[in-house]
């Protein structure tokens, strides 16, 4: 089942890109591969691209992981020349995902106490490389 998955994602990509400007397949590209790993890694997936009411601020993927709601950023890059890509991440991104993580864990009626903040990294190398990094910074 697993070739599936991955057969489709991959049609999925072929039509981005006759369609979309480089830099947002390869994101897209990014946060499905993403999603995918999360899932296999035990996450249970309840928003992707999840913004706020008035759109300027937005979140990748949003999941549990055990007992803790991880709000997870995804950085693609084609490859690590200019560094990792997670140092893409500045500190407009984290209070944009601070804001959202807020907003729905208000509306979820979550506490505070059990999110994290997490990223994923993922170099589109030939076979594309995932990295999960938890709690990479704390609210």
């Amino acid at each position: 089942m697993q070739w599936a998955a991955t057969f489709f994602d991959w049609l999925r990509h072929r039509a981005r890109v006759r369609q979309w400007e480089p830099n947002l397949t390869l994101g897209r590209r990014g946060e499905d591969l993403a999603h995918r790993f999360l899932r296999r890694q035990g996450y249970i997936i309840v928003a992707r691209n999840y913004r706020l009411a008035a759109g300027d601020a937005e979140v990748d993927i949003i999941g549990w992981d055990g007992d803790a709601l991880a709000f997870v950023e995804v950085k693609s890059r084609s490859n690590e020349d200019f560094g990792p890509p997670d140092r893409a991440i500045d500190a407009r991104k984290r209070s944009h995902m601070l804001r959202v993580a807020r907003e729905y864990t208000r509306k979820s009626n979550t506490p505070w106490e059990r999110v994290r903040f997490d990223v994923v990294a993922v170099v589109m190398r030939k076979r594309p490389e995932v990295r999960l990094l938890k709690g990479e910074w704390a609210a």
